[in-house]
């Protein structure tokens, strides 16, 4: 019997969390990490989670396994988001799972103009329809809060996190500050909280262990407008009206000169900002580093 199993154990954070719980995890994926002495495959697509979870009985369940990504098809992301979660939530209740952690998103709460900010935990989750990953986190979370309703005996721990950076972080977002120029839209600060990769594994292993069921937001302390992240990268910052944004991705994207499309400029418009009061408060941990001291170290890292 396998006391905590991890879905999407090979990825970035589930490899950081498999060292921070020092290997005693069962790490599952498509393609489970060798290096993790008890490891299995697991396809939350198909009939795995009810097998694999029936077969080892986990007392805990940390539920990681997502994709994300501008170029990944809409149907393949609601199947592994979506339908992959119910999945996995359907054998944690058929086999006893004593508590499910899932990572979420601070993209449940949508991009919208009227967010507040900071957004607490309290707030509406508007995932925007036209933007996948967000539209399917509101799905997961809707999906995860009637199960809280259905069967209290299922605690849950549910996790929406802000933007994850470390060592090696390469995604749709860091590409953003690659370029010669950093992009953004008039009249908005486009705000990025951040989350240590090395944070968030602590606060999995928490929620895994003795850590109090709920929903908390996870961030680094504080937030980067794009004109903070320019001045640290020494380059300009190319300001369009978000009509113009809208016209040259509608050119860009199908020419490959960018991973967004037009749908997308709300993304870069009205990025929600996370309040942590809750992690530190009622969760009890503190991150160690801000969203600040947090993208210092990336950027340092991808030698920028």
């Amino acid at each position: 019997m396998s006391d905590v199993l991890i879905t999407g154990a090979g990825g970035m954070i589930g490899r950081v969390l498999l060292r921070e719980l020092g290997g005693d995890a069962l790490a599952t994926d498509l393609v489970p990490p060798a290096k993790a002495p008890n490891n299995a495959r697991l396809d939350v697509t198909t009939d795995d989670p009810d097998r694999v979870i029936g077969a080892h009985r986990p007392r805990v369940v940390v539920h990681l396994a997502s994709v994300m990504g501008a170029d990944v098809p809409r149907e393949k992301a609601h199947a592994v988001d979506v339908e992959g979660t119910r999945k996995v939530l359907a054998a944690c209740l058929a086999h006893g799972v004593r508590r499910l952690v899932v990572t979420s998103s601070g993209a449940a709460y949508g991009y919208h103009p009227d967010n507040p900010v900071p957004l607490t935990e309290d707030c509406p989750l508007r995932g925007n329809p036209e933007f996948a990953y967000a539209d399917h986190k509101r799905q997961v979370e809707e999906m995860l809060a009637q199960a809280r309703r259905e069967h209290p005996e299922l605690e849950q721990v549910v996790l929406r996190v802000g933007t994850v950076l470390g060592t090696g972080t390469d995604n749709q977002i860091t590409a953003l500050f690659h370029k010669p120029r950093l992009l953004a839209v008039s009249g908005s600060a486009s705000p990025f909280v951040f989350i240590w990769t090395r944070d968030l594994a602590r606060v999995l292993a928490r929620a895994a262990g003795n850590g109090p069921p709920g929903v908390y937001n996870v961030a680094g302390d504080g937030a980067l407008s794009i004109e903070a992240i320019a001045r640290r990268l020494h380059k300009p910052v190319l300001r369009l009206p978000p009509w113009a944004l809208r016209a040259a991705l509608a050119v860009a994207r199908p020419l490959r000169l960018s991973r967004y499309g037009p749908e997308q400029v709300r993304f870069l418009q009205y990025r929600p900002v996370l309040d942590n009061t809750a992690l530190k408060k009622r969760f009890g941990y503190r991150p160690e580093l801000s969203s600040a001291q947090v993208f210092d170290l990336w950027m340092k890292d991808a030698g920028l």
